[in-house]
């Protein structure tokens, strides 16, 4: 009682809590959702972003930062059918236990959500980051299907090649038979959990989902069952990286949704008084042109999981751009040279190039921001870089590009336009690399069997 009764009152002060135990070696604290109108803050940094970078490709980190994850619960016999008229996916073969990668765009083709999908029950799918569209969607179509927005579910994640480990000396039991995409029910320390075989990490990775007043004890087992693995907190700072690295473009990071060009959409969010979704600060070379920054599913690799084989919103304008695609989502490798000139120009009596942190932060004036930049070849904008990241594994910085298809090939030389308009600007010379840049160990590859455990029934 001791215990809960302490954690309700450091709620009270910080409002993190109740996804993760307060640690008072941490003074500086974040908002994890800030784009969306409210979220939790969470810790900047817990053992510096160096350490903690690599904790995906070494051990395993445990992130507690995308909390509250926006859960949104849809039963009734219209379920599927609700998903499959709003989403890209096919549902031809969507068993209870599996989950999918859910994508929602507009007529134009353009993302205006995704997330997670999970089918729970005959009759019922769980949703993340795919509210409040999904709920948009439903209360505005004629369905045999209710909704509702989920406010007691928590969702920490454990990435890196040891999480598998980690998480059967947290449950106590073989859990080698969840594949990737899958999910199931399991208990840690006597709480009931799902976990879900997938994640941010690009290695191993699962997500752990549970009750939110149970939140902070399942983490503090995860914590100690992980000790002997090496296992690391991960904080905001380290998690910003790992999208751009591991191949995994993000909204509201590398790309933004046409949400304010849908006015019903945002006069249902009105009458639903949901927190009101903030516009970006708009930073890089592109300008103040938000079009010029919006994606489709071809273009950022997502192609295999857009399929035709039904309805959908959208559909007439992906299958014009997947029959003859115009642009391909590559990794851009920044020459060092001049990203040093960067960082010099500081110390130079001339004015300064604009600022480029290490860690690509979606912060600037005190506001949420999205940095596009124009990617050059011979002159001509060819591309649009974003997701600028430091990859510590890799000494190299790096950035994800929308490129033009004919320019798309592994070793093209182009150059990022550095700089906001109207200020000093600088051509930094890069070339085409691989995509994912993290191409070590996939999640979707690992061959759990090879990985021993300690428990029965595997």
């Amino acid at each position: 009682m001791e215990n809960k009764a302490q954690t309700a009152q450091e709620a009270k002060v910080f409002p993190h809590l109740p996804y993760a135990p307060y640690d008072d070696n941490v003074d500086l604290y974040v908002d994890s959702q800030t784009n969306l109108g409210y979220g939790t803050a969470i810790p900047y940094e817990y053992s510096g972003w160096r350490n903690e970078v690599l904790s995906w490709k070494q051990n395993c980190y445990l992130h507690a930062g995308l909390n509250p994850p926006w859960s949104y619960r849809v039963t009734g016999p219209d379920g599927m059918k609700l998903f499959s008229d709003i989403s890209v996916n096919s549902y031809a073969n969507f068993p209870i236990g599996r989950i999918k990668h859910c994508i929602m765009c507009n007529e134009e083709g353009l993302i205006m959500m995704h997330g997670v999908l999970m089918r729970v029950d005959e009759e019922e799918y769980l949703t993340s980051y795919l509210a409040p569209y999904t709920a948009y969607k439903l209360a505005t179509g004629n369905y045999r299907a209710q909704g509702e927005f989920v406010f007691d579910i928590f969702v920490l994640q454990l990435g890196g090649p040891r999480a598998l480990e980690i998480l059967e000396a947290a449950t106590g039991e073989c859990v080698h038979d969840i594949k990737f995409g899958h999910q199931r029910m399991s208990k840690i320390d006597g709480i009931e959990v799902r976990l879900v075989r997938m994640g941010m990490a690009g290695t191993l990775a699962y997500e752990v989902q549970g009750n939110t007043r149970d939140c902070v004890d399942v983490y503090n087992a995860l914590m100690k069952a992980g000790e002997p693995f090496g296992i690391t907190k991960l904080g905001f700072r380290a998690y910003q990286m790992n999208h751009t690295e591991n191949g995994f473009p993000q909204s509201f990071v590398h790309f933004p949704v046409p949400w304010f060009e849908d006015r019903g959409f945002m006069e249902f969010l009105g009458k639903m008084n949901m927190p009101r979704f903030k516009p970006a600060l708009l930073l890089g070379s592109i300008g103040p042109d938000m079009r010029a920054r919006y994606r489709n599913p071809i273009e950022l690799g997502w192609e295999k999981t857009v399929k035709f084989d039904h309805e959908f919103i959208g559909r007439a304008a992906l299958e014009k751009e997947a029959a003859n695609p115009r642009r391909q989502v590559v990794t851009l490798e920044w020459n060092p040279e001049d990203v040093v000139d960067v960082y010099a120009s500081f110390f130079r009596p001339e004015e300064p190039y604009m600022e480029m942190e290490q860690i690509h932060f979606a912060q600037a004036k005190g506001a949420n921001a999205l940095t596009a930049d124009q990617v050059l070849k011979d002159g001509k904008m060819v591309g649009i870089s974003s997701g600028r990241t430091y990859s510590l594994y890799y000494r190299q910085m790096i950035s994800m590009c929308s490129i033009n298809t004919e320019h798309s090939a592994i070793g093209t030389e182009v150059s990022v336009l550095w700089g906001n308009p109207g200020m000093r600007q600088k051509e930094i010379r890069a070339k085409v690399a691989r995509f994912p840049y993290l191409n070590e160990n996939r999640n979707e590859n690992v061959d759990v069997s090879t990985i021993p455990c300690r428990f029965k029934g595997f």
